[in-house]
């Protein structure tokens, strides 16, 4: 009997040391590799949306000079879906996780999106949002813009926006603006780590602005366990460069990173999460 219990201990001794040796492994894998490899992909989206954005101007600057205003809304939205089509359109929106695309009026009015129905058609983005006042006066520019819903209790949705001015002559007639919604970003990233994962649970990852988390088709329960806001301020305050921490879901270990993006903005970052092997 006694030296059952001498065989379960250490046991149970072995099982702690390896779970704490996996919890390691994956706070450095999350530090070392994830972290940087989001950084990597972000990098590379906005890249490709800053270019794909110009080309998008310029093949859409004739559309602005379309005289009769419900022809050129007609066929502005037309170019616009085509300009996101794999054989017809421009290769740096082809599988993006770009929701809008839009053209914009010397006065910054909206002429047309992409899609009907059209909520965007007639307001003024010029005076809400700084990229598209950028390009109206002849810069392209990236930034971020808060979009509400029509249902005044649902949450509003912060996207990355890309904006750039449209040029006939050498003058600006217009500008073109495309956005990817910060949850759609943070659906791309978790897809590409699972098409690069070879085995092992699922990695998930988040996009955060201020105390807002940004996901889609994540697990309720792993959004529950990274979710908490006011816990996250502390951590970034006492590790400003990003934190890992340690935690159990359904009663297996799991741990999770938060890190600052400082190429989306000051108050942004990414939570990415893991199950230790």
């Amino acid at each position: 009997m006694k030296r059952s219990r001498i065989l379960l201990l250490g046991f149970l001794v072995l099982a702690g040391c390896e779970d704490r040796a996996a919890v390691e492994r994956t706070r450095a894998q999350l530090r070392d590799v994830d972290f940087p490899r989001v950084q990597a992909l972000v990098e590379q989206d906005l890249g490709n949306h800053q270019a794909g954005v110009v080309k998008a101007a310029d093949k859409l600057a004739p559309g602005f000079l379309v005289g009769d205003p419900e022809k050129r809304e007609t066929q502005i939205r037309a170019a616009l879906r085509i300009l996101q089509e794999p054989k017809r359109g421009i290769d740096q929106f082809v599988a993006s996780p770009m929701s809008f695309l839009a053209a914009v009026d010397l006065d910054g009015i909206v002429i047309a999106r992409d899609r009907d129905p059209d909520r965007m058609k007639g307001q003024d983005f010029r005076s809400r949002f700084e990229p598209v006042a950028k390009a109206l006066d002849g810069s392209a520019s990236t930034g971020l813009g808060e979009f509400y819903a029509a249902d005044p209790d649902a949450p509003s949705s912060w996207s990355i926006l890309f904006a750039a001015p449209s040029l006939r002559d050498g003058k600006i007639v217009g500008a073109v603006l495309a956005g990817i919604p910060l949850s759609r970003l943070a659906q791309r990233l978790s897809r590409q780590f699972r098409v690069e994962q070879k085995a092992g649970a699922p990695v998930w990852v988040y996009l955060y602005k201020g105390e807002r988390l940004f996901h889609w088709d994540t697990p309720p329960e792993v959004d529950a366990l990274v979710r908490d806001p006011a816990a996250r301020a502390t951590a970034l305050t006492a590790s400003p460069a990003g934190y890992t921490h340690k935690a159990r879901l359904q009663g297996e270990l799991q741990v999770y990173g938060a890190f600052p993006l400082a190429l989306l903005g000051p108050d942004l970052g990414t939570i990415i999460f893991r199950t230790p092997e």
